[in-house]
């Protein structure tokens, strides 16, 4: 719901105008079960005049009948849409709602506070800027207190305000306000890159919720409407790394072939030199296209439509950035992640693993610890339940482009897929990405593979033997084949000690020896140049060696 501004009535388009240039603020209501969140959204709408007479008549009604406030309206009741959430008295879904102030817009979520929903609550924090954490005077910090102040921080939500709500019940008295904030304080010493205010309030009765509370004069600060239309996130924003992940490929005819998507971070502008990951290659932008046409320069949360200069393969799944701030490229990560289902994460099971636009295949190759969510503590788990969260490492089936989810949320967050039933059971915020794409050791096996041969040794006698096996090798070469000549007198080390390295990478090794061997060599076979013909050794190597 808009503010309702004077202008509606004389200029609708310098309203809308006006409207258009608020900044945006994403915030959460969370923290225990009946601690009050969604009374505390409906306070917000009520007393600023975002409600239609039509829906207080009818949250009137139903206020009367389910009796749980008394005298007073259940302001609750805006925000609870699910017959069994007004039946129950809790929240079970997340519940958007969006209005907008003389100064600001928001999108308020009101997310679950029993355990069994916490993964509702993740869903709902994900793209936040702002989390309000509601306690319950009567019962001060309680365990989903903790969770959701701990995801809340995994989130990269920099900004918190605790909010000590039901301070009516309690007689509006600061030291039990004081005992709160001192516990939470001392519960939050282990995070990082969070600001936190504390606001004493009572939602029920509007006490510091849009307007200065008269019950509770020792509160010298803003109330906590002005706290949000005030406080600053513009710096929280990511305008240095541009991310611009292809949604998809725009080719309504052969004149036009644009990408679309949305910026994630960063700013685009015209003639920009452009990396596409993961293949490589650059371009410049040629336009920047939206629904009103095009423009000079983009940023987030923009959707738009890029063109480039240059005909290169960009598809689904690619990622655009600027050549000199790229993300990393990597299929081996390390990150937090939240566990959602019933069914436990375990280690080596393979997941689908959506980042941005892109769906891959990958497992958790490790476990490194669970977080207590109690105390913080790093617990050893080798798999995690529901609503668990865990420290791990991902191994990818292919590269990835992707930052740290504190650099760029939208490239540094991902969800898991369970490839069964395509449901999502896990969500993850990137800490780290392995330099090297691949750890993997290359075996005899690959080598085999990817030369055609296999491994093979053959030892050559005679006078005149390593001019002979130079001939043996350059056949070969021809041929498509990887071979080697090694020559003793040429060699300080003993060629019997040496050749073995070369079989194992994988090549037709060709040893040149001065006096007869007493014995074969395993897998090698013993040839003299004066005897033996060079086309009945390349027979006997394509035998021995399979050659294709």
């Amino acid at each position: 719901m808009s503010h309702q501004s004077e202008l509606i009535h004389s200029d609708i388009s310098a309203y809308l105008e006006q409207h258009e240039k608020k900044e945006l603020l994403r915030l959460l209501t969370c923290g225990s079960v009946d601690d009050g969140k969604s009374t505390l959204i409906g306070r917000l709408l009520h007393d600023s005049k975002m409600i239609y007479e039509d829906q207080l008549a009818a949250i009137t009604a139903d206020s009367v009948k389910s009796g749980t406030t008394g005298k007073e309206i259940d302001l609750a009741l805006l925000v609870d849409g699910l017959q069994a959430e007004r039946e129950q008295g809790i929240t079970i879904d997340v519940a958007y709602r969006y209005f907008s102030t003389a100064k600001r817009k928001f999108i308020i979520a009101d997310t679950p506070g029993h355990e069994q929903y916490t993964r509702n609550m993740a869903t709902g924090a994900s793209t936040c800027d702002l989390a309000i954490i509601l306690i319950d005077a009567r019962y001060g910090v309680q365990i989903q207190t903790r969770r959701h102040t701990i995801i809340s921080s995994l989130l990269g939500i920099k900004h918190i305000i605790v909010a000590i709500n039901k301070m009516d019940l309690v007689d509006y008295a600061e030291d039990i306000y004081n005992n709160i904030k001192k516990d939470y304080l001392n519960f939050t010493t282990k995070l990082n890159h969070v600001d936190i205010k504390f606001i004493p309030i009572s939602a029920l009765k509007g006490e510091n919720v849009v307007n200065q509370s008269i019950e509770m004069p020792w509160y010298k600060a803003q109330p906590l409407m002005q706290i949000l239309e005030t406080i600053e996130i513009y710096n929280d924003r990511n305008f240095k790394d541009m991310r611009f992940p292809v949604q998809y490929v725009n080719r309504p005819d052969h004149n036009f072939r644009g990408y679309c998507g949305t910026m994630a971070s960063g700013v685009i502008r015209k003639n920009d030199k452009v990396t596409v990951l993961p293949s490589g290659k650059t371009s410049t932008i040629k336009s920047i296209v939206t629904f009103e046409g095009e423009i000079e320069h983009a940023f987030p949360p923009m959707a738009i439509t890029l063109t480039l200069n240059d005909e290169i393969d960009v598809s689904r799944g690619d990622m655009i950035t600027h050549r000199d701030h790229q993300p990393c490229l990597g299929n081996n990560l390390e990150a937090n992640i939240v566990w959602m289902t019933e069914q436990t994460l375990n280690v080596g099971k393979e997941y689908y693993i959506k980042c941005a636009t892109q769906t891959i295949t990958g497992s958790v190759s490790k476990i490194h610890h669970r977080i207590d969510v109690n105390s913080m503590d790093k617990l050893e788990a080798d798999e995690l339940n529901l609503n668990e969260i865990g420290h791990c490492d991902i191994t990818l089936t292919s590269t990835l482009a992707i930052d740290s989810y504190r650099l760029c949320k939208g490239t540094g967050a991902f969800i898991i897929i369970d490839r069964l039933n395509n449901v999502t059971v896990g969500a993850g915020m990137v800490t780290g990405v392995a330099d090297n794409t691949d750890v993997r050791v290359v075996s005899l096996e690959e080598r085999i593979a990817r030369y055609g041969q296999e491994a093979f040794t053959i030892w050559l006698l005679g006078e005149n033997n390593v001019k002979f096996a130079q001939k043996i090798e350059r056949q070969l070469f021809d041929s498509g084949h990887v071979s080697i000549v090694l020559n003793q007198n040429e060699i300080n080390s003993n060629i019997e000690e040496i050749s073995p390295l070369f079989s194992h990478a994988g090549f037709i090794c060709i040893c040149c020896v001065p006096a007869k061997l007493k014995k074969k060599q395993d897998n090698s076979s013993i040839f003299n140049c004066e005897t033996d013909s060079i086309s009945s050794i390349l027979a006997y190597i394509k035998d021995k060696a399979k050659l294709h």
